[in-house]
Formats: C-alpha cells, structure tokens, sequence
C-alpha cells in the first residue's frame, strides 16, 4: 500500500481575501475575474489597499489537495516558501490541515513567500492578483521521486508551466507516480495560461498524463474552438480520462469514447474563489477511492457547491456529511 493517496504540486500561495465593488476595482486597476500576475511592489500597494482581509494557505493544487485531506485520506502537497512569517504561516496552516508538507521553508529564501490579494465582488467573481515569488523558483530538485513513487494519484498545476524548471518539475514527479503503477493529471489552470503553453500542454496531456481537469473556457483554448463539444472530444482522444467542468451547467466526463454528464444546481454564488479547486477535490476523492465516474462527478459539484456558498477556497462544512446525505457515502 502506499503512503499517500493523492500528492499535489502547485504553487505555495497565501491567499489574502476582502470585498470589493466595482468602483475599487477599476480605481485600482485590477480587471475583474481574472488571474494577474503582478511584480513585489504592486503586491504592496495592493495589500495596503485591502481591508477585513481573511489569510489562507491557498494556491490551485494547494486548496484542492487540503480538500482532500479534510475528507480523511492520505495527502501531502509539494511546494516552494520561504522561512519568512508568510511562508512559516503556510506550511503550519497545510500541515494543521491534515496534508503533508513535503519541502521544509527556504531559509535565507532569494525571494519572498508567494501571495495572491483576491478582491471578491457582489456578484461572487474574484479578482485574483498574484506575486508569484520564491514560489516561481519550484522546480525539479524541490521533487522526491520517491514521493511521487508512494502516491496513488498525483495532482500537477497548470500555472508553474510559465517556468521551464517547473514544467521539469511536473514531469519528474509524474514520471515517478505511474513508473510506480499511479495515475497522474493536471488542473489546466487558466485559459491564459494555456495560450502561453498550448503546445506543452497538448504534449504533456498525450504523452505523460493519465487524466485532465479544466473549464469550458480553459478546454476549448487548448484546441481553439468555439466548439466545446468538439474541444471535449480532442481531449478526450488524447487522454484516457478527460473532465470539464461548465459552471452552472454541470460537468462532463469522457474515458474510453463514452461521456457522461453531471447535472448541478444552479445558484448565485457568494464568492467563486476555488470552485474549480474543490471541485477537483471531490472528484479526485472519488477516483482515490474507487468510485466510479459519475460518483466522482457528483462528489466535485458538492465540493463546489459548498465552496462558493461562502468567503474562501476551501471548505467550510462537513463534507463527508454531505455526501452521505446525497447517497454518494455508506
């Protein structure tokens, strides 16, 4: 048996969250909805400007694999802080949480820990503005191939493609988990980030991967097309588990020329930040304990359906729980 169930890798973000209407965003500059990358000195003006702040460990991967382990099984993340106050902060929030936290702080770290400042508006989209930090620097001599070798199914995060050593990072650890008999797959991230990395992407998905998780928007990027019917299908030829997630109307799952779509309820979120994350959470709480795929889909729009029921990416309520009241638990 092996010692963990699901091992992440992403970037090691600590999240800073308030409220926000429009008028701050564009008096600030910020464009609503997406995901900034932004420079040391940006983060602090930003920072500065926010008020009732929550702080979270966060990061994409991050938050979907503490989903995880709040559900009970065995996970740990791999990621890159620094030993300042930020980064010691992190590392005890994951570790608190239930997840391994495989690499020790940097001491005398060349850069400061990564944070994202998300400014979140009435109407739930969040504004995400994100100093990458040490967190960039992650990268092949961060992974254990022996970490990746005790994983059941390792978890890799789109936006560390925008660093070549991360992209060696991914494929590393990915290599090291199916050698060894696992699974591994990726969150696509962003659609951005896709635009900037297509052919990786595209190569990574057929030739190293066992699964792939992303939204509409993020899937018909990959192949350039308005079309996400014909998007889910590329995918779909190229990976033996392909998952796309489409808001309000549910997600579809295709694995061996066969697709099967998992209605949601719809409802007004209050903030939207990590409904990807914890739907990914579900799902792949699924896949770890062998439920079959519509199970795994409807486990992930409860993750998401909790998650933007309220402020921050991660869960608030019992999960468990609320599978067993869906059925989906004994």
């Amino acid at each position: 048996m092996k010692n963990y169930k699901v091992v992440g890798i992403g970037n090691a973000v600590v999240d800073v969250i308030t409220q926000s209407d429009d008028s701050f965003l564009a008096n600030m500059g910020i464009e609503k909805g997406i995901m900034q990358l932004i420079e040391k000195d940006r983060a602090e003006v930003l920072y500065g400007s926010m008020s009732d702040r929550t702080q979270a460990a966060g990061g994409s991967v991050a938050n979907s694999i503490a989903g995880i382990g709040s559900l009970g099984l065995r996970t740990a993340f791999v990621g890159r802080v620094s030993d300042d106050a930020l980064g010691k902060f992190y590392a005890k929030a994951m570790t608190d949480e239930g997840t391994v936290f495989v690499n020790d702080p940097v001491a005398g770290g060349e850069l400061p820990t990564s944070r994202s400042m998300i400014f979140v508006s009435p109407d739930g989209e969040r504004s995400m503005n994100t100093y990458l930090g040490i967190s960039a620097e992650l990268g092949p001599e961060d992974v254990s191939a022996d970490v990746g070798a005790d994983a059941e199914i390792v978890f890799l995060e789109g936006y560390l493609f925008d660093k070549d050593k991360g992209k060696e990072a991914f494929v590393k650890l990915a290599r090291a988990c199916r050698s060894a008999g696992g699974k591994a797959g990726i969150a696509i991230s962003d659609p951005f980030c896709v635009e900037r990395h297509r052919a990786d992407f595209l190569n990574l998905i057929e030739n190293e991967l066992d699964y792939v998780i992303g939204n509409e928007e993020e899937v018909k990027s990959l192949f350039e097309t308005d079309d996400l019917d014909e998007a889910i299908m590329k995918l779909s030829a190229i990976c033996p588990l392909a998952v796309c997630t489409r808001s309000g109307d549910g997600v579809s799952i295709m694995s061996g020329g066969a697709r099967i779509d998992v209605p949601v309820k719809k409802v007004v979120p209050v903030d939207a930040t990590g409904a990807g994350d914890q739907f990914a959470a579900g799902f792949l709480y699924g896949l770890a304990t062998e439920r079959d795929l519509e199970t795994c889909g409807k486990m992930g729009c409860i993750c998401a359906g909790e998650v933007i029921g309220h402020v921050g990416p991660r869960p608030k309520a019992n999960i468990a729980a609320m599978f067993r009241d869906a059925g989906l638990l004994a």
